[in-house]
């Protein structure tokens, strides 16, 4: 097996069913790498402003990175698409076992390129470096019947709300165990009539002493050791003990049934826990009701953001979500939109929150649209809102749900939030960890979210296991030289040139300030918890985002600067439809 950076990319054109193996521009991946930059480079070339997300013309790449398979702990593919939920850039990732033989199996392709729309539902399977288009006979089964299917491959799927082309669809693998959750890129594989990606092949070997020397620092190190403990579960514990755990619809910061649904509840319920040597923070808990619970956000915003304290019950929510592919995030906050909405007589429907049944039901309306609320919901709060009223109920950016952490206890997240790419999210930045036991100046709260940015932004593109990036103290430098990808400039300033390229999409699709603000919702006071009556101060979330912008060298509207853009080599990437600011907001 190569041990050297991919140089190949597949270009797979659905419509005609036609596959091409063509070489990747080598000043492309000295500038963007692999995985997300490299996605990212792709993206704005291909698209004109304003291509419909779910038209043949928007493209779905699955990328890989230049040591996918090598590296320790997860490994990690990444989905990259214009959002049908935000009609902005979308790179979501997923892990398990799919990652690395689809690394394997494209063997010096660091990824596939789709476009067009096939006439019929079809998938692509990937063995040993050929490639071919089969018929998908699988085409409106869910995702763990789907995976059943192919017991000798890895396989990457979308359910009933990816065929149904649901906003917040996912694409499933390892039998609705893992998702590339957020944005609906599950929704752009369904309008492409694209049930699955099937890989057969051995996953990439070799660097076994590098591995096992980073793996050693990882299981060392404070989240490794976090993680081996509990699992992302303890994040619900975190975020009620601040005071930052959006609780029945972002209503509250601290919920009555934490321990319920945390740590506390996982230890006494769980039956099984693995821990693979390879993938430390692969943890699993088998409940009474059989379901596993993988992450800390299923219990955040499937229980305390719905207001349900029973671990079984919330198990078997996340698994609705999981057999949908539908992310639980988007899904939970929609359905929590639709719980106070109806508190506030804006729908025809009664539900209420702590209510299992009524969860469960909406889940299924949403996915299938089969009735016109579901059809609403299916396309995410902000439409809901839009036909019914209550904008200011859940929060979103740009389309986007918030995730995790109620920036009210923590008002760096919100900076975080607003200026994330692909909207609402806590994986580009997480300033909350540290800002919540300190007092932060508008300066340091945009310095810490510009380098988590940028820094993720190239650990991304080598498409690093997030918690295993943390002990990457030189950004990955070390296995890029272990497989022979040089590049240009240092990585902290490739990742600011990957941010900065996808702010450039988004620009020139309609983005600036106005959608960096504050969402109505975060304007409202808590009403539990350490944070009670507190809210987002908007004149100090404006002076954070000035910050922001300054920090980038961005212009005052957001949009970056025309020597920001030269300076990262950007210019020969621009074109007539990207607007750019003439002056950088000035550092103060």
């Amino acid at each position: 097996m190569y041990l050297r950076a991919p140089d190949r990319l597949l270009r797979v054109d659905l419509s005609t069913e036609s596959v091409e193996r063509v070489s990747v521009p080598d000043e492309w991946r000295r500038r963007y790498v692999g995985g997300k930059g490299l996605g990212a480079r792709y993206l704005y070339e291909e698209l004109d402003a304003g291509t419909d997300p779910l038209g043949p013309n928007n493209v779905l790449l699955f990328m890989v990175g230049p040591v996918s398979g090598l590296l320790p702990g997860e490994s990690r593919y990444a989905a990259i698409t214009k959002s049908p939920l935000t009609g902005v850039f979308l790179d979501s990732y997923a892990g398990g076992t799919f990652p690395a033989v689809l690394a394997g199996a494209l063997h010096d392709a660091g990824g596939v390129l789709f476009t067009g729309r096939a006439s019929e539902p079809v998938r692509l399977v990937v063995a040993d470096g050929d490639v071919n288009i089969e018929s998908a006979e699988t085409w409106g089964e869910d995702t763990v019947t789907t995976d059943e299917h192919f017991s000798d491959a890895a396989v990457a799927c979308v359910g009933p709300a990816g065929e149904n082309q649901i906003a917040y669809a996912t694409i499933s693998s390892d039998a609705g165990d893992h998702h590339a959750g957020r944005g609906g890129a599950g929704a752009v594989m369904g309008a492409k009539r694209l049930k699955a990606v099937v890989a057969r092949g051995n996953p990439p070997s070799g660097l076994e002493e590098l591995r096992e020397r980073y793996a050693e620092r990882y299981r060392e190190s404070d989240t490794g050791k976090w993680l081996q403990a509990s699992g992302t579960v303890e994040t619900v514990d975190f975020a009620n003990e601040t005071g930052v755990l959006p609780t029945r619809g972002w209503q509250g910061g601290q919920f009555d049934g934490a321990d319920d649904i945390g740590i506390a509840a996982v230890r006494e319920l769980a039956r099984e826990r693995e821990y693979p040597d390879d993938d430390p923070g692969g943890y699993r808990v088998e409940t009474d009701a059989g379901e596993s619970v993988p992450r800390g956000a299923t219990a955040m915003t499937l229980g305390a953001g719905l207001g349900i304290d029973d671990f079984d019950a919330v198990a078997e929510l996340g698994a609705t979500c999981d057999r949908f592919g539908l992310d639980l995030i988007s899904a939970g906050n929609t359905v929590a939109w639709a719980i106070r909405a109806s508190g506030a007589s804006l729908l025809e429907h009664s539900f209420t929150f702590g209510n299992p049944d009524d969860a469960r039901s909406l889940l299924r309306d949403i996915a299938t649209r089969e009735t016109t609320l579901g059809d609403a919901l299916a396309e995410g709060v902000d439409v809901a809102a839009e036909r019914f009223g209550g904008d200011d109920l859940v929060p979103t950016v740009k389309a986007m749900e918030l995730p995790a952490y109620d920036p009210r206890g923590a008002e760096s997240m919100a900076l975080a939030y607003a200026t994330s790419d692909r909207g609402a999210c806590h994986r580009r930045a997480i300033p909350i960890e540290r800002e919540v036991f300190e007092n932060w100046s508008p300066g340091r709260a945009a310095r810490a979210v510009v380098t988590e940015q940028d820094q993720r932004s190239i650990l991304w593109s080598l498409i690093v296991d997030d918690f295993v990036g943390d002990v990457f103290e030189d950004l990955g430098a070390e296995w890029l030289d272990a497989v022979g990808l040089d590049t240009d400039g240092d990585l902290q300033t490739i990742g600011e040139r990957i941010w900065t390229l996808t702010r450039l999409f988004n620009v020139r699709e309609g983005i600036a300030r106005a959608d960096d603000e504050l969402p109505p919702a975060l304007r409202k006071p808590l009403k539990s918890g350490p944070n009670d009556g507190q809210a987002v101060d908007e004149d100090r979330f404006e002076a954070m985002l000035d910050a922001y912008y300054a920090e980038r060298r961005w212009g005052a509207d957001g949009r970056p600067a025309r020597e920001t853009v030269d300076r990262l080599g950007l210019d020969e990437v621009v074109d007539d439809e990207t607007p750019l600011a003439e002056q950088p907001m000035e550092r103060k």
